[in-house]
């Protein structure tokens, strides 16, 4: 065998089944081996970081990792953004980068770059370039363990074409990897009584593998014999949500509302999180959010065994025979009336068929979806980790490949759709079960909610003109089309509802264009970061009343 080929089948064995390419010259020996490994599907992108965003929707729902294929420096560089968010969301992503043959480098040709440094960025716990076509599968093997954590991660390994090319390559096998530490005794006990003593002071905060199974039926039965709250991270890698489950409160994305909403503790728990910090620097205001005097505890870190930690509490705290809490079954009603983006989310609650996936970045237009799809059917949600836009559509992909008996809704704003539609293309060519829902109101509509809660003085005409992305108007019926996806535009609640229907009804891919108004304009957004800067001198039962008002 030639590398190519040793290293395909040594990421077969290692039950890698997906590869999303977008290959150039160095990478045609590997793409020539494709053939040669059935166990391997090769899916296509026509951007890489379609490719990247793929392979990160993919590792969430499926629980292991897809590859990348990608094209020296510049291809990886293109990949970054959504290689950032799978980094912050501990997920599991194995990069194969090509690189020119190790003879070739010195000549410093035009697409010669530092790859090695262009990924560090992304995979700290894991990058190299593989030297010879001996040792390349022993450093897939050793990438696949770095990627696989925990905690899970980027790992980058970089192929150079002669190392692909070469005879002699060797498969192998990856060995069991070893089980994560489960969390201290010690430390589970100081936990139980705190909960204890402090009650409805006290709040777990939850990462993405304490929102999932029986973990999150275990911290629901804690909470309910404790009298904790149970909160999620602003951005979870992935949370299973719906009737018959565990309500779980997210942490808002606005420092203000988070800051109310964790107030009154005395004791935080981190179960697979971090201490909740604001998404920016703001004049004046904390960058740390955790309430003064509140004492941090952490159950299970990234890198332990949480359901391991959590079954420990559940012991220690008494609370084996409580019942979780769990959803009531709740359907919102179809929307009627003035066609806006909380009718959107209404519909999606209303119509939401049984083991969806949402994935969901669609910012200020999706307030509501929370509260309006609390009580529908079970279905998991897959959330912006990094906050790097341009995830929903190439981790809709993903996550349809991961899942294909399962519906998948990738709801988007115009802005950030329009960083990665070449994922329309990749949707129609596999035939994905994919329904787009874009909220075009015709603006980076979060960016004019954070230009006036930055306190940017004098903006005037041309600063608001950075923000309008209307002039001239997109249009993703005619862009989706394009790309081979049915598209519809709604612009009444009517038109949606009948769209939503037909697509959620209809196998394949569809693209709905939601014509909405911004959901903060006017007075509203002039007014917005006065009402945020007021929260923190209001009475905590008045406070949180106009925190569920602004984001239920």
């Amino acid at each position: 065998m030639n590398g190519a080929q040793a290293l395909l089948k040594t990421l077969a064995n290692a039950g890698i089944e997906v590869c999303f390419t977008n290959p150039g010259t160095s990478e045609m020996h590997f793409v020539a081996a494709l053939d040669t490994e059935p166990r391997m599907r090769a899916v296509l992108a026509l951007f890489e970081g379609v490719a990247t965003g793929a392979a990160d929707g993919y590792a969430r729902m499926a629980g292991k990792p897809a590859a990348t294929l990608l094209h020296l420096g510049c291809g990886l560089g293109n990949g970054l953004a959504n290689l950032h968010n799978a980094r912050k969301g501990k997920v599991p992503v194995l990069n194969i980068v090509g690189d020119h043959a190790t003879h070739h480098v010195r000549y410093d040709a035009q697409l010669q770059s530092d790859i090695e440094t262009v990924a560090r960025n992304v995979s700290p716990h894991f990058v190299r370039t593989s030297a010879s076509t001996a040792a390349l599968c022993q450093d897939a093997v050793d990438a696949i363990a770095a990627c696989m954590g925990p905690p899970g991660g980027v790992a980058t390994l970089v192929l150079p074409a002669d190392v692909s090319w070469g005879e002699g390559g060797v498969p192998q096998a990856c060995p069991p990897l070893p089980p994560a530490p489960a969390p201290e005794a010690d430390r589970v006990l100081a936990i139980a009584q705190a909960l204890a003593a402090s009650g409805r002071k006290t709040a777990f905060l939850l990462g993405s593998r304490a929102l999932q199974g029986s973990t999150l039926q275990d911290l629901s039965r804690i909470a309910r014999h404790t009298g904790a709250r149970l909160f999620a991270e602003v951005f979870p890698a992935r949370i299973e949500r719906g009737a018959g489950l565990p309500p779980v409160e997210r942490i808002a994305y606005l420092a203000e509302l988070a800051s109310v909403q964790l107030s009154s503790l005395e004791h935080l728990v981190l179960v697979d999180a971090k201490s909740p910090v604001s998404f920016f620097a703001y004049p004046g205001k904390k960058s740390d959010l955790l309430p003064a005097g509140c004492r941090l505890h952490t159950l299970a870190a990234a890198h332990e065994d949480v359901a391991a930690g959590v079954a420990r509490l559940l012991q220690a705290s008494g609370a084996q025979a409580a019942q979780p809490l769990l959803q009531a079954p709740r359907r919102p009603g179809l929307p009627q009336g003035k066609f806006t983006a909380d009718k959107v989310c209404k519909a999606i609650g209303q119509l939401l068929p049984e083991r969806a996936i949402i994935v969901d970045e669609a910012q200020t237009s999706g307030i509501m979806l929370p509260l309006f799809t609390a009580g529908s059917p079970r279905h998991d949600v897959l959330t912006l980790t990094g906050g790097a836009i341009g995830q929903a559509l190439p981790c809709a992909v993903g996550a349809a490949i991961a899942c294909p008996e399962r519906k998948v809704l990738a709801l988007s704003g115009d802005g950030s759709a329009m960083y990665t539609l070449q994922a329309l293309w990749t949707m129609a060519r596999e035939r994905l079960d994919v329904v787009s829902i874009i909220f075009n109101n015709q603006s980076y509509a979060i960016l004019n909610v954070e230009l006036q809660r930055v306190g940017a003085a004098g903006a005037g005409d041309k600063a608001r003109a950075q923000l309008d992305i209307g002039t001239p108007a997109l249009d993703f019926v005619q862009l989706a089309g394009g790309m081979g996806v049915s598209a519809r535009r709604a612009a009444t609640t009517e038109d949606f509802v009948q769209a939503l229907q037909h697509a959620l009804t209809t196998p394949g891919p569809h693209l709905i264009e939601a014509v909405v108004p911004p959901t903060l304009t006017g007075l509203k957004l002039r007014v917005l970061p006065h009402l945020l800067q007021s929260l923190a001198h209001l009475p905590r039962p008045l406070a949180a009343a106009l925190k569920r008002g602004i984001a239920p």
